[in-house]
């Protein structure tokens, strides 16, 4: 019977064990130990933080929000005015750019151009010739055969 004695204070033993909070990490043995030859370590000093704009920077921003001035809070108009600025900028840069252009660019864009005024020329003249009566057709092929037969006895 001792031995069933010994079985619930055991089981009381684990419950408490639980209950006992544990560090889970070891302790740092420097802590322990006041050894002079060990280095202690050391936080690391930020250097933003301890600038002085910054700390003013700060010391600002918390000024403004417990008055509940929120810095991102622009009035319209200036948000209108800082667009238009924005889109300016864009298009002085893109005019810029094509400024830029070289020689070889715009020479192309010559050629490219004609080739589209000649394309539309030529639309423009079948449309006509779609337009034109047939007697006007034939006539005209009459006169160019005529033409063609004058240039033949001449040469």
């Amino acid at each position: 019977m001792s031995g069933f004695v010994d079985g619930p204070s055991e089981d009381s033993d684990l419950k408490d064990a639980y209950l006992i909070p544990r560090n889970i990490m070891a302790e740092p043995d420097y802590v322990e130990d006041d050894n002079p030859e060990l280095i202690r370590p050391q936080k690391l000093v930020n250097p933003v933080k301890t600038s002085r704009n910054h700390q003013d920077l700060h010391r600002e921003l918390l000024m403004n929000q417990k008055r509940g001035l929120a810095p991102q809070n622009k009035p319209e108009l200036q948000k209108v005015m800082e667009k238009r600025k924005r889109d300016q900028v864009i298009k002085q840069k893109e005019e810029e750019a094509q400024k830029k252009k070289s020689d070889l660019e715009i020479e192309l864009l010559k050629r490219q151009q004609k080739l589209e005024q000649h394309e539309l020329e030529k639309q423009k003249l079948q449309e006509e010739q779609e337009n034109t009566p047939e007697f006007v057709k034939v006539k005209g092929n009459l006169r160019r055969t005529g033409q063609e037969v004058a240039q033949a006895q001449e040469s």
